[in-house]
C-alpha cells in the first residue's frame, strides 16, 4: 500500500515549494488554507472550519476502526529569508520578503497533504476514520487549543504528528519514548513609570533602570530557588523602551521565554519572575503588568511510551535500526503539539532533513534555514506505516 505514497512524491515537493512561496503569518495563513482546502474539494473530503484559517477534514471509511488525527501546522515566521542556504541558492523563495518558513511548517503541510491524497487512493483498504488538522498560529499560540477542542467531540484513539528537525540527518527520524520537546513559558512584562526630562531622573521615574534590574535579578534567583535536577532555561529576547536618549519614557517592555519539561517546575519559575518583577519595580517606585501569555505554562510535548514503541518498530522495519535512533536527545523548542498529546495519546516524530549536499541543516528561525525535500518522502511513508499498522492491529498496550 505505500505505492499509494510513493505516486505523491513529487506532488509532496511540489505542495511545500507552493506553500513556502505563500509563507503567511499566524492566523493570517490566506492563501495557504484555500490552497489545503482545495485540494480537499478535489479528494471529496469534507472539512470543517475551526478557526478563520485552522480546519479539520476528515476521511470516514465507514468500516470499524481507530479514530486517528494527522496533524501540521501552517504558519510561516515574520522575518526575511536569505536567498541562499548553506550551499547556495535555494529551489524556492518566499514571495513577502518580510515573512518566511524558516521552521519547516511548510514541509509539515506538504506532507499531511500528501499523506491525505494517499490514503484517499486506498481508502477503500482502511478502515476507522482520519482527521487531517490543519493548525493555524502555531507560533503565536492562535490555534492549537481551539483544534483540540473541536476534536474533542470524536471518539479520537490518538494522534500523530511530524515536525522537521535540522541538527538529524536526512534519511532518519527521531522519536522519543517520553519527553519530546520542551514547554513554554512566556515572560511578556511591561514596567510603569514616570515620564520627564533626562536632566532630572529625581522628578521623575525611569522605568529603564527598573526593567534592568528585573532582567539581571531573574537568573540568581531562579537558580537557587529551582529545582537543579528539573532543568528550566531562561532567555530574554527583547527589552524595548523609549526613543531619545535625554527623554524618560512612560513604560519600559521586557519579553523572552522559559523552557522546562516538567511543567509543575516551570508554573514554578513563572510564578516567580512575576515577583521578582513585583518586588524589584517597587523598589523603583514603578509597578508592572503581565501580557496575557503569562498567565499559564504550557505543557511540554510527552510522547505516550507504548505509542512511541511502535512507531519505532514499525519504521525501523522498513528502513533498518539506524533509521530511527535509540539514543534521541530532548529538544528544548516549544510545539502546540502538547495540546493534542495531553488530549489524546500520541506522538511526534521529529524527522531529519540535515543534508550537506543540498545546504540543509542552518537552525531553525535561521535566514539561511531550508530542507532536503527528499526527506519528506520518508515523513509520508513513516505516517502511512504506522497508521496502516494501527489499522490492522488497534492500540497497543
Amino acid at each position: 500500500m505505500l505505492n499509494a505514497a510513493e505516486k505523491v512524491k513529487n506532488t509532496v515537493i511540489e505542495h511545500r515549494r507552493i506553500i513556502h512561496r505563500y509563507a503567511e503569518l499566524g492566523g493570517k495563513e490566506f492563501k495557504t488554507r484555500d490552497y489545503c482546502i482545495a485540494v480537499c474539494d478535489r479528494l471529496g473530503l469534507t472539512h470543517e472550519m475551526v478557526t478563520e484559517c485552522a480546519f479539520i477534514a476528515k476521511l470516514d471509511t465507514g468500516k470499524p476502526g481507530p479514530h486517528i488525527v494527522l496533524r501540521a501546522d501552517m504558519d510561516a515566521l515574520p522575518m526575511p529569508e536569505h536567498p541562499e542556504n548553506l550551499k547556495g541558492a535555494r529551489t524556492c523563495m518566499s514571495d513577502d520578503p518580510n515573512t518566511c518558513h524558516a521552521c519547516g511548517h511548510d514541509a509539515h503541510t506538504a506532507m499531511l497533504l500528501g499523506s491525505m491524497e494517499a490514503f484517499c487512493e486506498i481508502r477503500d483498504r482502511l478502515s476507522g476514520v482520519l482527521y487531517f488538522a490543519f493548525e493555524s498560529g502555531e507560533e503565536i499560540g492562535a490555534s492549537g487549543r481551539q483544534v483540540v477542542e473541536a476534536l474533542q467531540k470524536y471518539p479520537i484513539d490518538t494522534c500523530w504528528g511530524i515536525h522537521v528537525y535540522s541538527a538529524l540527518d536526512a534519511g532518519k527520524i527521531g522519536i522519543r519514548s517520553g519527553a519530546c520537546m520542551a514547554g513554554l513559558a512566556m515572560i511578556d512584562i511591561t514596567v510603569h513609570g514616570k515620564g520627564g526630562h533626562g536632566s532630572r531622573p529625581d522628578l521623575s521615574i525611569n522605568p529603564v533602570f527598573a526593567a534592568a534590574d528585573i532582567v539581571t535579578s531573574m537568573p540568581g534567583a531562579m537558580a537557587h530557588q529551582l529545582n537543579v535536577e528539573k532543568t528550566v532555561t531562561f532567555g530574554i529576547g527583547s527589552i524595548q523602551a523609549g526613543q531619545a536618549h535625554n527623554v524618560f519614557p512612560e513604560t519600559a517592555r521586557i519579553r523572552g521565554t522559559m523552557r522546562f519539561f516538567d511543567r509543575e517546575e516551570g508554573r514554578k519559575a513563572l510564578a516567580l519572575s512575576k515577583k521578582i518583577a513585583h518586588n524589584v519595580a517597587d523598589i523603583h517606585n514603578c509597578t508592572v503588568t503581565f501580557g496575557p501569555r503569562t498567565e499559564d505554562a504550557s505543557s511540554p510535548v510527552v510522547n505516550s511510551i507504548p505509542h512511541a514503541e511502535l512507531a519505532k518498530q514499525v519504521i525501523r522495519g522498513h528502513y533498518g535500526p539506524e533509521a530511527a535512533p535509540e539514543e534521541f536527545p530532548l529538544w528544548y523548542a516549544s510545539e502546540s503539539f502538547s495540546y493534542y498529546c495531553n488530549a489524546f495519546t500520541g506522538v511526534l516524530a521529529l524527522l531529519g532533513i540535515r543534508n550537506a549536499e543540498v545546504g540543509s541543516g542552518a537552525e531553525h528561525h535561521n535566514e539561511h534555514f531550508d530542507i532536503d525535500e527528499s526527506a519528506m518522502d520518508m515523513g509520508v511513508k513513516s505516517t502511512m506505516m504506522y497508521v496502516l499498522e494501527l489499522m490492522k492491529n488497534g492500540m497497543p498496550k
